[in-house]
């Protein structure tokens, strides 16, 4: 497994626990029926994987320790989702027998494993025949935004640095169709989709979260100890997203590559 870049500091949370199917698992909910028994990998803190056990027979959700899993489990029981079993799992070698699963899925995921090849090859053998595959992940490279502050394009060359000295691939969204073949599937879909904050409300949050993070969160801490930033540095670009932020011509958008692959 590749270290996960972000860790699960509060100011990470604020951003992931916002997620939904709706808004982040659209390309795979037409696929769903009610009688569907899914695998969500990485399921963070519940709220995608909560989201799907309102639409499915069963969800089985998974994290790479307990720590982690204790998250989902906790929302899981703060909403009554009786039908959500957990189980801390390596993508890599998932410990469920061939063809348990309808539905396998995993959001931004992908780009921080060691061996995404190997993890879809996984979620493929534990898919059912007719089954599907499904995954989303952002594209760092892609992402744009206005106005051009500087300390935004440190910060970008920062993430992708430092997620990469762990392992992972930042700008997995463009690779997941070549994943998904290498992977040995031939029935794939392939769609993209984005993010986009440019109101008030969302640039607060976006830009606020981000200013936090990049102090706070694991990844600063390891920017510091590694030596790719000083603290001096990581505090400009704290308070240029507060600037972006702040800006009324502010907008971000961040693009997501995604696959439904049929077993």
């Amino acid at each position: 497994m590749a270290v996960y870049t972000h860790g699960h500091h509060d100011s990470v949370l604020r951003s992931h626990s916002t997620r939904s199917v709706s808004d982040s698992a659209a390309y795979l909910a037409g696929h769903l029926t009610p009688d569907m028994h899914l695998l969500d990998v990485g399921a963070g803190p519940g709220t995608i994987t909560v989201d799907f056990a309102a639409r499915v027979a069963r969800v089985t959700a998974t994290e790479i320790d307990d720590a982690a899993l204790s998250l989902s489990r906790a929302l899981a029981a703060e909403r009554a989702a009786e039908n959500v079993d957990f189980s801390v799992e390596d993508v890599h070698a998932l410990s469920f027998a061939d063809d348990s699963f309808d539905v396998v899925h995993a959001h931004q995921v992908l780009q921080h494993v060691g061996d995404p090849v190997q993890a879809l090859r996984e979620m493929r053998r534990v898919a059912r025949p007719g089954g599907i595959v499904a995954a989303r992940d952002a594209d760092y490279a892609g992402f744009v935004w206005f106005p051009l502050l500087p300390e935004l394009d440190e910060w970008l060359g920062l993430y992708r640095a430092a997620a990469r000295a762990n392992g992972g691939e930042p700008d997995a969204g463009r690779r997941l169709l070549s994943w998904a073949r290498a992977a040995g599937f031939t029935d794939i879909t392939a769609t993209a989709s984005t993010w986009c904050y440019a109101t008030a409300e969302d640039r607060a949050w976006w830009g606020g979260m981000w200013a936090d993070r990049i102090l706070e969160s694991a990844l600063a801490g390891q920017l510091v100890r590694d030596g790719f930033a000083t603290r001096e540095q990581l505090h400009r670009i704290s308070d240029a997203w507060r600037a972006w932020a702040a800006d009324g011509d502010g907008w971000y958008l961040i693009p997501h590559g995604e696959i439904v692959c049929r077993v």
